[in-house]
């Protein structure tokens, strides 16, 4: 007879947590354990990024504080066993990513190992663990950052992917935790359809697939999750928005370089339907994106259809998962900085799907700063 295994897997962007400690970082812990008790799951991994926020400087204490509070919290003392990776040497430039991943295991659930890169092989999890630091001396964590030459264009940030490998009654897995290149500008993103920003993001993507699948180990099924930073087709998009609507496009003095793109109803006295600037994405009827989970908007979320030979993904559930306001008060409502989208993802190998279907093995949630989404 066939072993199941509660897994819990959550992605979360936790940028927000700790430039705005407080309120939000309590109600997200909320929201987490809320999640966990309604599962009730032998194992959990939480895979973070931007751990220390955009001041991660000097905010690296506060992240430090935030995996000390989650860890030791009455909601998890009946997890007896965690294995805890956080990246957090900023001064480490070539190889800081920021990512955090954590790893809880149920006192009822024996039979679960660990493997060790370097060793390779598999060790029974007895007990808990917590590195924190550049993580490169950690035998039982594959961390690496993207090289420069990935996007020489622009700023190179942290970014990168980071895995672990486990046996769980006897199946073995990757989870691999990832935070892939934003866009970083609305307007070159409305240049062209799929926008340079994609492409970026097709090939980090590919780079990680061919890293967790290349000959250094056996292959396993895998689990890619964390902010891909995936966005909507914004030319296409963008079009489909204004078919009834005058444009007009702002250029600097000194240049013929667009600064702003106004799409003004043609009707309704010229109401402002859309306002466009490099960091602004204000529409005038936001609700589109969170009516029905913001369904009628999928057809244009089409990056993941270009690793369809190697990954899949389980049915989108939820609205756009980013960008979210940061008020505490204004819990649903998006900021107007960029355009919704589905940036927060769960994907799996062929095999993992298979494994899911097989044996119900996993319930999938993405957090983005202090939202859920299931």
């Amino acid at each position: 007879m066939e072993t199941f295994t509660g897994v819990l897997l959550v992605t979360a962007n936790v940028g927000s947590l700790f430039d705005n400690v407080g309120e939000i970082q309590s109600e997200w812990l909320k929201q987490l354990y809320k999640t966990i008790q309604s599962y009730k799951p032998q194992f959990v991994a939480l895979h973070f990024q931007e751990v220390g926020g955009k001041d991660y400087m000097l905010n690296m204490g506060h992240a430090e504080n935030f995996f000390w509070t989650l860890e030791s919290s009455e909601e998890m003392k009946d997890f007896d066993r965690s294995c805890i990776y956080v990246d957090n040497q900023f001064k480490v430039e070539d190889s800081f990513t920021a990512l955090g991943s954590m790893y809880f295991i149920h006192k009822t659930l024996k039979n679960i190992q660990q493997y060790d890169f370097h060793v390779k092989n598999f060790k029974a999890v007895l007990e808990k663990n917590r590195y924190m630091g550049s993580l490169d001396r950690v035998t039982t964590v594959e961390k690496e950052k993207f090289p420069k030459n990935f996007w020489p264009d622009f700023k190179w940030s942290r970014k990168g992917f980071m895995r672990t490998r486990w046996i769980i009654h006897n199946q073995g897995l990757d989870l691999v935790n990832v935070h892939l290149f934003h866009d970083a500008s609305n307007l070159i993103a409305c240049n062209s359809s799929p926008s340079i920003y994609s492409a970026n993001r097709n090939n980090a993507l590919r780079y990680v697939i061919s890293r967790i699948s290349d000959s250094r180990q056996t292959v396993l099924p895998f689990f890619v999750f964390g902010d891909f930073n995936f966005r909507l087709d914004t030319l296409s998009l963008v079009q489909d928005l204004s078919t009834a609507a005058d444009v007009q496009m702002v250029k600097k003095d000194s240049s013929n370089e667009v600064q702003r793109i106004i799409y003004e109803e043609k009707d309704n006295d010229h109401q402002v339907l859309l306002r466009i600037e490099e960091k602004l994405f204000a529409y005038l009827h936001q609700a589109v994106f969170r009516e029905d989970n913001g369904r009628a908007l999928l057809k244009y979320d089409k990056e993941v259809a270009a690793f369809h030979d190697v990954i899949r993904e389980e049915g989108i559930k939820f609205p756009p998962s980013y960008p979210y306001s940061e008020e505490h008060a204004k819990p649903t409502q998006y900021m107007n900085t960029r355009c919704p989208a589905w940036c927060d993802r769960i994907l799996m190998s062929h095999t993992a799907q298979d494994l899911i279907h097989r044996v119900s093995l996993c319930t999938i949630t993405s957090f983005h700063d202090d939202k859920n989404t299931i």
